[in-house]
């Protein structure tokens, strides 16, 4: 199963695992107080796609494109083969810091989790 938190949300037994889905790590939050089992850098968007889409919901569309091929080029694709693989035997909850719960790069991420995983 895979479930989406934002990073400013508290943590609960009922996330399982945690995995950090940013590049960057999430506006002030000292890194002590953010519960996590992973950090995944790999399977964020690039750098270059997150400043083009600058969470404008018009970019939307296209950034899920270019995003889905950036997850098909290594190690993006080994570490999200393998994300899949652990969603498809326990909860793994995608934690983001965007404000927009629904045009981030968790959202793409978990539908591609399903995806692999056949959730």
């Amino acid at each position: 199963m895979v479930k989406l938190k934002r990073a400013y949300d508290p943590a609960s037994r009922a996330d399982g695992e945690r995995v950090l889905v940013e590049r960057l790590w999430p506006r002030g939050i000292k890194k002590e107080n953010l519960e996590l089992d992973e950090w995944d850098k790999e399977i964020a968007p690039s750098t270059e796609l997150r400043k083009w889409f600058s969470h404008d919901p018009e970019r939307w569309d296209e950034f899920q494109k270019r995003y889905r091929k950036e997850l098909k080029a290594k190690p993006a694709a080994e570490k999200l083969r393998a994300l899949a693989q652990r969603a498809a035997k326990k909860t793994v909850t995608l934690i983001f810091s965007s404000h927009d719960t629904e045009h981030n790069n968790a959202v793409v991420l978990k539908h591609e989790l399903e995806r692999l995983a056949k959730l």
